[in-house]
This record gives structure tokens, sequence and C-alpha cells, in this order.
């Protein structure tokens, strides 16, 4: 008898201790827990991120005012050229045949002024010898008469004659411009990005020049044309720094500094933004025209400030059980952080803020110092027994707010 009553006293004991275990488990684990993180100091730059295109100060469409056959190419992509330098040359037969026509017009018309100038010298010497003769009454006054009419004649000739002269000057400095046009010549110092015909090609001319050459007048001066947002675009001010990184360099950064702030809007489905354009620098020439450059200008910089992480502003507490609820429950304007205290109650603590960084926030005024813990995640401990088993007693899971 003796030894049951030890028995049972012995089980009685283990199952209040099972018991007071789970027990505490459980209220423990009812508890809600938070994840924190340690006000501090650093630096913080506020940013804004846009995309935009590499592309050359200055691009120049080489084309032809003339139509014709593509006789020579004297330059490829990628040849460095200097102003006036030949790059192409078309065939210029007809344009020859052209100005050979225009000099012999223009003999032609000289040699028709050489002869009305005779003509008017004859006329002249005939009229004065007419006037000679009717001083004397031995001739009427019509003869007289009709000798000045042929001079007058004469000197009208003569001056159709040098119009004559000055049109064919006209047509033969035509035709030896179109002739020079044959020749195609760099307007720029630069290197040559594109070039759209080859030897043997026809080239037309009508209302629109045909483009031959694309020339970037000098890629270590180059420009970045990004798109920024209409809420963002009255940060941007001229001079501000850009940092930027292409896709071909991974990992190395390149930096410019804004040099226009463009006024045309541009509007794609409803959203408004603003070309900005970066002015750059590429001694190396690493940099290509047409890369994509994922850009950060710099609006405001400021060093050693008091922050917190952003995650920390966007937390809520929960709103869901006793232990959870904040100490105050008075209405709050303005942004808030919060404060771990005794017995895992939240405290809240009004701030003022700055910039941010899109990771860290500065930080004003408000009751914060470096070194303090702000919440910035709920964890759920009954989270982990939504997949108990099915009989065992439970509310159910409480979510916390993820930021």
């Amino acid at each position: 008898m003796k030894r049951i009553l030890l028995v049972l006293l012995i089980v009685l004991v283990v199952a209040g201790t099972a018991g007071g275990f789970i027990w505490y488990r459980q209220s423990r684990d009812a508890a809600p827990r938070y994840r924190t993180e340690t006000v501090s100091r650093g630096d913080l730059s506020a940013q804004i991120i846009a995309t935009g295109t590499v592309n050359p100060v200055t691009i120049v469409q080489v084309g032809s005012q003339i139509s014709g056959t593509i006789l020579k190419l004297f330059a490829d992509f990628n040849t460095v050229v200097k102003n006036g330098q030949v790059i192409a040359q078309i065939d210029p037969a007809l344009f020859q045949a052209k100005v050979d026509q225009a000099k012999a017009d223009l003999k032609n018309a000289q040699a028709t002024v050489e002869r009305e100038k005779a003509t008017l010298l004859d006329n002249q010497r005939t009229l004065k010898r007419y006037q000679s003769l009717l001083a004397q009454d031995l001739i009427a006054q019509m003869d007289v008469d009709t000798a000045q009419t042929k001079v007058n004649q004469s000197q009208a000739t003569l001056n159709s004659t040098l119009a004559q002269v000055e049109t064919a000057r006209a047509n033969l400095a035509s035709a030896q411009t179109n002739l020079n046009y044959c020749t195609i010549r760099s307007p720029v110092n630069g290197i040559v990005i594109s070039r759209n015909v080859d030897v043997g090609q026809t080239v037309a001319a009508s209302l629109q020049a045909p483009t031959l050459f694309t020339i970037a007048q000098d890629l270590r001066e180059m420009e970045i044309h990004t798109n920024v947002d209409e809420a963002d675009i009255g940060r941007v001010k001229l001079g501000q720094e850009a940092r930027f990184s292409v896709d071909s360099f991974p990992g190395e950064n390149f930096t410019g500094r804004v040099g226009q702030i463009r006024n045309a809007a541009t509007t794609v489905q409803n959203v408004v933004t603003y070309d900005v354009v970066l002015e750059i620098e590429n001694p190396d020439l690493k940099l290509k025209p047409g890369m994509t450059a994922n850009v950060s200008i710099i609006v405001e910089e400021k060093e050693n400030v008091l922050r917190v992480p952003n995650g920390a502003l966007r937390f809520k507490p929960p709103a869901k059980g006793e232990k959870s609820r904040p100490e105050s429950k008075k209405t709050r304007t303005g942004p808030v952080v919060w404060l771990l205290g005794p017995e895992n109650k939240l405290k809240p603590a009004p701030v003022q803020t700055g910039i941010n960084d899109g990771k860290y926030t500065e930080i004003l005024q408000g009751a914060l110092k470096e070194g303090d813990l702000v919440v910035v995640e709920a964890l759920s401990a009954e989270g982990k027994k939504a997949a108990s088993p099915p009989n065992q007693k439970s509310g159910g899971p409480t979510r916390g707010f993820r930021l």
C-alpha cells in the first residue's frame, strides 16, 4: 500500500512539473517578440535614382548634296578624322562634263561681248562722221538720227551680252560647286561611329540629303540624358554631382555633373518626366555611345548625423494582444519610432526626420540618442505553432507586421 502511494506521489510530481513547464513555455511563447536595431551616427547622402543613355556631346551626320555613285571610301568605322579630311568620293564624271560645258558657255559669251564692243565702236565712228557732215549741210538730219539709233542699239546689245557673261560665270560656279561636292570631307574633328554606304552604291539626294557617315566630335567628353520624375525635379540643381555605373564595367563607378535641366516635359502613360543632362568625362574611352547608365544624382549630403533604419519609421505595433499594446494610446501626428521598454512593452518616441538614403533616415529632433534600440519588426512566436497537431488547443497564429 505504501509502495502504491509512493508511485502515485511520484507520478503527481512529474505531471505537475511537466504541466508547469508546458504552461511556462506557452506563456513565454505567447509574449510578442521584436527585432531591434541600434540608433547610430554616420554619413547620409540623399539621391535621385534614374537611368539614361551615354551619348557624345556632338554628333554630326555627314550627307551628300548631290546624287551619284560612291567611287571611293577613305574612312570606316572607328576612323579618327580631322576637319576637312576627305572621307569619300562620288564619281565626278558627269559633274566634270557640266563644268567643261559651263566654261565653254562663258568663253562664248565673252567672245560675243568683244564682237558687240567692236560693232558699238564702229557705229560711234559713223555717228561722229555723220554729225560732221551735217554741220556742213552735206547730209540730211535723218541720216544722223539713223546712226544715233544704231549706236543705242549696239550699246543695249553689249549690255545684254555682258549680262550673259555674268550668267555664264554663275553657271560655271554652280557646276564647279557640284563638282566639289563629289568630294565628301569631314566637317569636324572626331571619330566615325557609323558608315552607311559602300563602294558602288548610288546615293540619291532629293528632298533630304542621304546620311553617309555619323561622326562623334569628341568621345573624351560625353553626356547622359536621364528622365527625372516631376516629383523629384525640384530638387535637381545645376552643378550637382552624379554617380553612375554601366553594365559593361560592373563594380566600377563613374562621376559627372548636372549640366542641363531641360524644361520640355515628356508624358508617357500619364507619367511626367524631364530630361536632365549630365556632363561626364571619358579620358580612357571606356564609355561608348548607347550604353545604359544607372544614375544617382546627389541632391544633399551630410556627415556624422544621428540616423535610424527606415524600417523603424515604418513599424506599426500589433493591434491584438494586451501585452503587445503600446504604453500610450494618444493620437499622434508625424513620424514615430518605438523603443522596447520593461516587460516587453513598447514606448513611442516622436521624432523629426531629415534626409534619407533609402536605408537610413536622419533624426533632427527627438528623444533618441546614439546606442538606443529601436523596433523595426514584430516577430510572431505563435507563428511556429501553425504546424502543431490539430488536437492541440491553440488560438491560432498571430502574425507580426513585416516591413
